[in-house]
């Protein structure tokens, strides 16, 4: 698959089979996602995989749209770390590139994900803080829900001209 083709036809799977996720894949989605450009080459980021039915089923109690995490055999939780940090504040861009990546990688395998936001609502960030036992100096951003797809949903063009401005506005 082609890096347009992936992009067009990558979509939110909310729906998984009970077939593992390989380590193999796993470790391909996290190479992936650690290839994100970030700022001043920082890459502020970690990552937490989980697997543990227990803890995917508590998600749901923390953020609502992370309900079907105990359906898929693996999610990424994946998180700023503020220590790391060499521009502030671009720990956000810099791990949503990282999210991205591993969203592409995951549709690339023929798996299927769904990213589930955390940053910037404290409620759900206290939640997985908590949850995960975070240091202080960790923000979660969003929980990725991994597997094998059990849904197929088709693709439509989202290209609109009129969001399209040359040289000035």
């Amino acid at each position: 698959m082609n890096v347009p083709e992936a992009i067009l036809t990558r979509r939110s799977i909310r729906k998984y089979t009970d077939a593992p996720v390989t380590d193999e894949q796993i470790n391909t989605i996290l190479e992936a996602a650690m290839m994100a450009p970030s700022a001043g080459n920082q890459q502020p980021w970690q990552f937490i995989v989980v697997r543990n039915k227990e803890i995917q089923g508590k998600l749901k109690d923390i953020n609502p749209y992370a309900a079907m995490s105990d359906k898929a055999p693996v999610g990424i939780l994946v998180c700023g770390d503020l220590s790391l940090e060499k521009h502030a504040g671009f720990w956000v861009q810099d791990c949503s590139a990282a999210i991205q990546n591993i969203l592409l990688t995951v549709h690339d395998l023929g798996l299927g994900a769904v990213w589930t936001g955390i940053h910037p609502l404290k409620d759900r960030e206290e939640g997985f803080n908590q949850l995960f036992k975070l240091p202080e100096h960790v923000i979660p951003l969003g929980y990725i829900v991994i597997g094998q797809p059990d849904q197929h949903p088709t693709t439509v063009s989202r290209y609109k001209v009129d969001r399209v401005h040359q040289e000035t506005w």
